[in-house]
């Protein structure tokens, strides 16, 4: 196993971007907040988008006291509302099962809602400064390069996590730097489709460029154009109900120009199923 630690940090240390829950007073609840939104969400858009929720709602308690529409409101434009139903969600629990803090140890996060391994991981590591792997997509193409010297990830699995904890050091500071470096890496040099490797701190030791960056085949899933979709329909009607007075719309003048009616009905469909919309007396409306 090379050694990739030290490179990491030191390149990490003279590199990282200036992002909000990198600094130290940012809190846990804070880095919760980011991890919810960066899920398939560019940096650039979730920022601003972060700063005016932690403005609304500094604490999990503050978001428990609102209403769900006003979570779901408030997500805006970042695609993929069930996040913010889920985040109301785990900000009750919060409340109600620790006190209003959000818990340190992996177990206790994982059991609130809309929680998954990463986002356990990543919080008592940035947030709290336990020693775990902590994995995401970068971090994995990263790992794949350096030691497997294939192209990109396969599905992801736990030997990732493994592949990670072998690199991490055991002193928990430096080891939490290591897991922000990797994902930084990734985002920034190691990227998917140009990857940077005449500025990689990671060149002089990378399995891939060594064999001459051939390429091994994509097996990540691909995911359908957004355009035409039934996540566009969903986002219409959903943007709908947000700009609405009162938050609700009677059901026939719901994007009734949308140019496939039964995607349209589809949407609403979903939207109530999970939990964004209610209807009731001819009215679709953002959850109460």
């Amino acid at each position: 196993m090379p050694d990739l630690a030290a490179p990491l940090v030191e390149w990490y240390r003279a590199n990282a971007r200036d992002l909000p829950w990198r600094q130290p007073e940012f809190g846990a609840w804070g880095v919760l907040v980011s991890e919810f939104m960066l899920q398939q969400t560019p940096v650039y858009r979730v920022i601003p988008h972060l700063e005016a929720w932690l403005a609304r709602w500094p604490t999990p308690t503050d978001l428990a006291a609102a209403a769900p529409a006003d979570a779901v409101r408030q997500w805006a434009n970042l695609g993929y509302p069930r996040r913010a139903l889920w985040l109301h969600r785990a900000a009750v629990e919060i409340r109600d099962r620790h006190d209003g803090v959000v818990p340190s140890d992996i177990d206790a996060l994982l059991a609130l809602t809309g929680i998954g391994d990463y986002t356990a991981r990543a919080v008592a590591v940035f947030a709290y400064g336990d020693r775990h792997p902590v994995v995401d997509t970068n971090t994995r193409r990263v790992l794949a390069r350096a030691i497997e010297g294939r192209s990109q990830p396969g599905p992801p699995s736990r030997r990732d996590l493994a592949a990670m904890n072998a690199i991490l050091p055991e002193d928990r500071t430096t080891a939490a730097v290591v897991n922000a470096a990797a994902m930084e890496l990734g985002a920034t040099v190691c990227t998917a489709r140009i990857p940077r490797c005449d500025v990689c701190p990671l060149s002089d030791r990378c399995a891939w460029l060594a064999v001459g960056r051939p390429d091994t085949g994509d097996e990540r899933r691909k995911q359908a154009p957004y355009e035409g979709s039934d996540r566009q329909a969903r986002g219409a009607v959903l943007r709908t109900l947000r700009d609405a007075a009162n938050h609700a719309v009677p059901l026939a003048d719901v994007v009734p120009d949308w140019p496939d009616a039964l995607q349209r009905d589809r949407a609403i469909d979903s939207l109530i199923a999970d939990g964004l919309a209610e209807a009731d007396d001819g009215m679709l409306r953002l959850p109460a």
